[in-house]
């Protein structure tokens, strides 16, 4: 078997030296590119391959049909949105991502932000702590579960709404579960988001949501930039000079925030992710289910059908 690791933005050393000790053991031979600027490198690299493991790269129709002996594909991360699903499905490709290997990487990213924003982006001025305040986690996951931990060993009061997860289990564990999502928009001082982008998600986080939230309110997102309505938030924003706004993901248009000096910040580039830690993980996740896929059959985190 031959496998190709194609990373525009590489993976660290140690990552990809932990991926080739998982494949020589499985005896499958490893590919590398890296920092490829041309896509038809990519299409080449990817022309005799059995299969296929990425970063944020863009697995499109074409790469797929240059890929003509793919059999599986895995995303080094949670989200799979680069991936193009149907594609891999019409060509019967497995694809797969690694989750729940950034995690941790991801909720002390979301905490830091909750700190950085309560002390007004650190420009001078008195700000607040988080001891005692009432976080709102949106999506009670493999995240929002490690969010909800950190911020309870910081003193705060954690509330959290997920339809798919049952009541009685986040409440074992310490969280208040609210009756419907605004509910926990109108009782918390700060919201963190673990929602994937998907038609029922996109553009759900606006006016209707965060306008309810309490004077001083502050929406956290970790997720995807999908899930915001960009033009409602902003004017809201304007209206009510409490609200801030911090993320992770640089918003599409980044002019409707200027102007609002400490109640929004956005990270230069994504992340979440971006932890040593993290690289290796998810990268050795990866390697280890594809073995699992070619020796087994293993599709346990196949994310299409």
């Amino acid at each position: 078997m031959k496998v190709l690791i194609a990373t525009e933005k590489p993976f660290a050393k140690t990552a990809v030296d932990g991926i080739r000790e998982i494949f020589e053991k499985a005896h499958f031979e490893v590919a590398l590119l890296e920092k490829y600027t041309d896509v038809n490198d990519f299409y080449n690299a990817v022309a005799d391959v059995d299969a296929l493991i990425v970063r944020s790269d863009k697995v499109t129709a074409e790469v797929i049909d240059a890929g003509k002996n793919l059999k599986i594909v895995v995303r080094a991360g949670a989200g799979f949105d680069n991936l193009d699903l149907a594609a891999c499905t019409a060509n019967n490709i497995v694809a797969m991502n690694t989750p729940g290997q950034n995690s941790n990487a991801v909720a002390e990213l979301a905490l830091g932000m909750m700190i950085y924003m309560a002390r007004n982006t650190f420009k001078p001025g008195t700000g607040t702590e988080l001891k005692g305040k009432r976080l709102g986690i949106q999506a009670y996951g493999n995240v929002g579960r490690l969010v909800a931990e950190k911020a309870k060993a910081l003193g705060m009061e954690v509330w959290a709404f997920d339809p798919f997860i049952p009541k009685e289990k986040m409440e074992s564990e310490g969280v208040t579960v609210p009756a419907t999502l605004e509910e926990l928009y109108e009782n918390c001082n700060y919201i963190s988001l673990h929602i994937p982008a998907n038609e029922q998600t996109k553009k759900s986080i606006g006016r209707n949501l965060v306008g309810r939230m309490p004077k001083g309110g502050c929406v956290i997102n970790t997720a995807r930039k999908e899930v915001i309505n960009e033009e409602e938030l902003a004017a809201l924003m304007t209206e009510r000079e409490d609200l801030k706004y911090c993320t992770d993901i640089a918003p599409v248009e980044m002019g409707l925030f200027e102007g609002f000096e400490k109640r929004f910040f956005a990270t230069p580039k994504k992340q979440g992710a971006e932890t040593a830690e993290a690289n290796v993980n998810a990268a050795k996740a990866a390697a280890n289910q594809i073995v699992r896929f070619f020796e087994t059959g293993d599709k346990t985190f196949q994310v299409n059908k």
